[in-house]
C-alpha cells in the first residue's frame, strides 16, 4: 500500500476529503480489501482516541450551531456496502390506494427475492381482505394491528405463508410495522414506482 493511499485513508476517516476525492476513494475502497481494513483500523483508533480524552461537557448550544453549519451535508462516514436511514428521515413514504395506509421501501434484495419495508396505518384505518402472493412477515414497532381475532402490539411478530388469506386488518390507535415481502409483491412494486 502506498504512502499516498495511507494518507488518503487518514483524511477519509477524518472527513477531510473533498466530495470528488471521497467518491473516488470510496470506489477504490469497494475494490480493495486491504484498504478497507486500513480504514476500519483507523476508524477504531480514532474512536479510541476520542474516548480516551477527558470528558468535558459541551458548551450550551454548540451542537445546534455545528449542525446548523453542516446544513444538508451528511456528517456520517460512509463505507461501500452499507446503507443507513435515520429515524428522523421522513422521506420515502407513499400512501397506498387505501387512504391512511402508508409504505416506505427500506431495501430490496432481488437476487434473494425479498424486500424490507416499513408500513403504517393511521388510527381507524381498515386494510382490505387479501391473499398473500408469497410469505409475509410483520414485526410491530408501535401501536396496534388487529388480524382476525388477534391483536398485535409493539414487539409482536406475525408470519403468513404464501397462499394464505387475511380478512380485513385494522388499527384502532394507528401503528408502525416492519414488513418482509417478496421482491415482486405488488406493494413492493408500488413503493418503488416513481
Amino acid at each position: 500500500m502506498t504512502e499516498q493511499q495511507q494518507e488518503q485513508a487518514s483524511l477519509y476517516v477524518l472527513g477531510a476529503l473533498s466530495a470528488d476525492e471521497q467518491r473516488l476513494f470510496e470506489t477504490r475502497l469497494g475494490k480493495e480489501a486491504d484498504l478497507r481494513e486500513l480504514v476500519l483500523s483507523l476508524q477504531r483508533a480514532t474512536n479510541l482516541m476520542a474516548l480516551a480524552g477527558p470528558q468535558t461537557p459541551l458548551p450550551a448550544g454548540l451542537k445546534e450551531k455545528v449542525m446548523e453549519r453542516l446544513g444538508e451535508k451528511s456528517h456520517r462516514q460512509r463505507l461501500p456496502g452499507f446503507k443507513f436511514i435515520a429515524a428522523e428521515d421522513t422521506g420515502g413514504w407513499k400512501e397506498l390506494p387505501v387512504r391512511g395506509a402508508w409504505v416506505k421501501l427500506l431495501s430490496i434484495e432481488r437476487e434473494k427475492g425479498y424486500a424490507v419495508l416499513m408500513g403504517k396505518l393511521e388510527a381507524g384505518v381498515r386494510y382490505p381482505a387479501h391473499t398473500h402472493e408469497g410469505d409475509e412477515e410483520i414485526y410491530m414497532l408501535t401501536g396496534d394491528l388487529h388480524i382476525g381475532d388477534r391483536a398485535l402490539g409493539p414487539g409482536d411478530f406475525h408470519h403468513a405463508d404464501a397462499g394464505t388469506a387475511h380478512d380485513v386488518n385494522y388499527s384502532v390507535e394507528g401503528c408502525t410495522l416492519l414488513a418482509v415481502l417478496p421482491a415482486n409483491h405488488e406493494i413492493v412494486q408500488f413503493a418503488m414506482a416513481g
